[in-house]
């Protein structure tokens, strides 16, 4: 364990403030100029968190507090707000979600909580969230007013018979051949639909499951480039072209590659 630091939250505050002072590229920044860069910053410690390593951790965490600082000092540029507003914003929301450890209320869901503040199932909820994790949030905020199965029964059943649909609208409409453009007719948005439906379902038995569909697509697809890469290497040492190779000894060097996996 490292020792523990002597610098304070205010030491920051204090530090941005002096970098708007008398850096030249800090100073010509506006909110507008860093949005990519906490997109970024969050990304960057999302991997770190992935990568389970806590000193990239511990670097992520402070360059995402970065620019939580940087917006809090350039709204208090601006006479809009102050960094202690900020934090008195989240101390009033945090107590305010937790009425039985903060008061005398009975404990309630927390989706439940947050739906008394929205107008609708979709408030707050940013344009460019990612497919995948606006479908468990929508999930989520239904399930917090009632709309839920209530064991992962229904759901699971339920990806059953969107994958059945799926495959009668695949036989009405039989997919283009590799390498020719989909025709873009009422069968092929048909089947656009009954594959979005399925996916739904997926994101819906995930969520009832415990599981956060795109965390487990995010482990998914990181085993799936392991296991390739390690075809591609094994192809390698033993002459054998990839994209020549065919179905069957792709898919025995597959195998291979899963029993030398599971055997580590």
């Amino acid at each position: 364990m490292n020792k523990p630091s002597t610098h304070s939250l205010n030491d920051t505050l204090a530090l941005m403030r002096d970098l708007r002072a008398r850096c030249e590229w800090d100073a010509s920044q506006t909110h507008e100029s860093l949005r990519p860069y906490l997109i970024e910053e969050a990304h960057e410690l999302d991997e770190a968190i992935r990568l389970e390593d806590d000193k990239l951790v511990r670097e992520e965490l402070g360059d995402v507090l970065l620019q939580v600082l940087f917006h809090s000092v350039l709204a208090e540029e601006r006479g809009a707000f102050a960094f202690g507003d900020v934090a008195e914003g989240l101390i009033t929301k945090m107590r305010g979600r937790h009425p039985h450890l903060y008061g005398d209320a009975a404990k309630e869901p927390w989706e439940r909580m947050k739906s008394k503040d929205r107008k609708s199932i979709a408030d707050g909820l940013p344009a460019g969230l990612p497919a995948l994790h606006r479908a468990h949030r929508l999930q989520d905020r239904a399930a917090g007013v009632g709309f839920d199965w209530p064991n992962v029964d229904g759901p699971a059943e339920k990806v059953e018979e969107e994958l059945g649909e799926v495959r009668a609208e695949l036989e009405k409409s039989p997919p283009p051949k590799p390498g020719t453009p989909p025709i873009l007719d009422e069968r092929h948005y048909g089947l656009e639909a009954e594959l979005g439906d399925l996916l739904f379902a997926v994101v819906n038995l995930c969520r009832k499951a415990g599981v956060h569909s795109s965390i487990a697509l995010d482990k998914a697809n990181a085993k799936f480039e392991r296991r390739f890469q390690r075809i591609e290497m094994m192809a390698r040492e033993r002459g054998i072209d990839v994209p020549h190779a065919g179905l069957e000894k792709l898919d025995a060097l597959w195998e291979e590659a899963k029993t030398e996996e599971s055997a580590r």
